[in-house]
């Protein structure tokens, strides 16, 4: 077998020398990358070499910053001074700055569907697209231990259905719930046999930590919300998907912000338009949840009036329990029915109070 000799990969040992140990903070003159290179890889060069694969690395495109330093030398043939000049303090530029990373892995963190191994495994991952410094001031950094059971094939999953969505074609999986054994099992049709649904995929998206397929069970007419990690064994169908126009809700097409800013909780159903009262601190819960397009009419200094154009009314019903101590529906009335139906429901649970 052929094996190529040190020289001849040089040029790449100087670049995984970069990104290794080099980033604004942290630069290297010649002499140093040379030092290193002798430890990593026992490689031994001159800088005339270093300086003219630093040069080929940057005609190549890699962004690399340096300081030139010009000086003037006596030449010792002729005696005449010359002017020279010094390269030094070079470093990579990396594709991702510290808080772009720290980001990614915030995110990372924050995911609830992803198992404990393959989180770790991504930060790892993350880690490696900047220089060791930043890989230091992260290595106390992991996801929590499980405590529920995650789905072992999510990636699976997001690359078959993106390849659906990008190609127009169905797919086919079977969707689970948890049952008293606390694993994951196949919902079951009117038969009490494991079902397997064909849905129409248009779309994913991340809200609440989780991860969504926005589709149509091709079934039913109307647009349906799947969590991506409770999804099992898919495959990608040969037949073409529904057209959106032939799916209640999304005959206009699909605009993700404004479909988000409606399913707050990801349900299906009815969307309207919904009026409720709220305290004034809740305004910063408030546009969390419902964005810029709300109208805030003040109504005294302690509440405000908020009416949302669109929203999921099921979602709604949920958000208006989770905030019932500072909140108050007004309209639509059967909402406003539903409410108190659902308080005085569980006002039942706690009869003994």
């Amino acid at each position: 077998m052929y094996t190529a000799q040190p020289k001849k990969l040089l040029i790449l040992q100087i670049l995984d020398i970069l990104r290794k140990y080099s980033d604004e903070n942290h630069r290297l003159s010649q002499k140093e990358i040379a030092d290193l290179l002798e430890k990593e890889y026992g490689t031994t060069v001159e800088r005339k070499s270093i300086k003219r694969n630093l040069m080929d690395l940057i005609d190549y495109g890699h962004l690399i910053e340096y300081t030139e330093v010009k000086r003037s030398t006596s030449n010792r043939a002729t005696g005449n001074r010359e002017d020279t000049s010094k390269l030094s303090d070079f470093y990579l530029v990396h594709d991702f700055s510290e808080g772009e990373l720290r980001l990614l892995i915030d995110s990372v963190l924050s995911s609830r569907q992803l198992p404990y191994q393959q989180s770790q495994a991504l930060i790892r991952k993350l880690e490696g697209l900047a220089s060791q410094y930043f890989s230091a001031k992260v290595r106390h950094i992991h996801p929590l231990p499980e405590s529920v059971p995650r789905s072992q094939q999510i990636f699976l999953n997001i690359e078959v259905l993106d390849e659906a969505i990008s190609k127009n074609r169905q797919v086919e999986f079977f969707y689970n719930e948890f049952g008293l054994d606390k694993r994951l099992h196949p919902k079951q049709d009117k038969h009490r046999r494991p079902r397997r649904y064909v849905v129409n995929p248009y779309q994913m998206a991340s809200t609440n930590g989780r991860y969504y397929l926005i589709g149509n069970d091709d079934y039913f007419s109307d647009v349906a919300h799947f969590r991506i990690d409770r999804i099992s064994e898919i495959h990608l169908l040969d037949t073409a998907r529904k057209p959106m126009k032939d799916v209640a809700g999304l005959e206009k097409g699909l605009s993700l912000p404004r479909h988000m800013a409606e399913h707050i909780y990801m349900f299906s159903g009815e969307s309207g338009r919904v009026v409720f009262r709220a305290k004034r601190f809740l305004l910063n819960d408030v546009i969390d949840w419902f964005g810029t397009e709300i109208s805030l009419k003040a109504e005294d200094e302690e509440n405000v009036v908020v009416t949302v154009p669109s929203v999921n009314l099921q979602a709604m019903r949920m958000w208006a329990l989770q905030y019932a101590l500072y909140t108050e529906i007004l309209e639509p009335t059967e909402l406003v029915e539903g409410v108190r139906e659902d308080i005085r429901l569980a006002l039942k649970n706690y009869k003994n109070i």
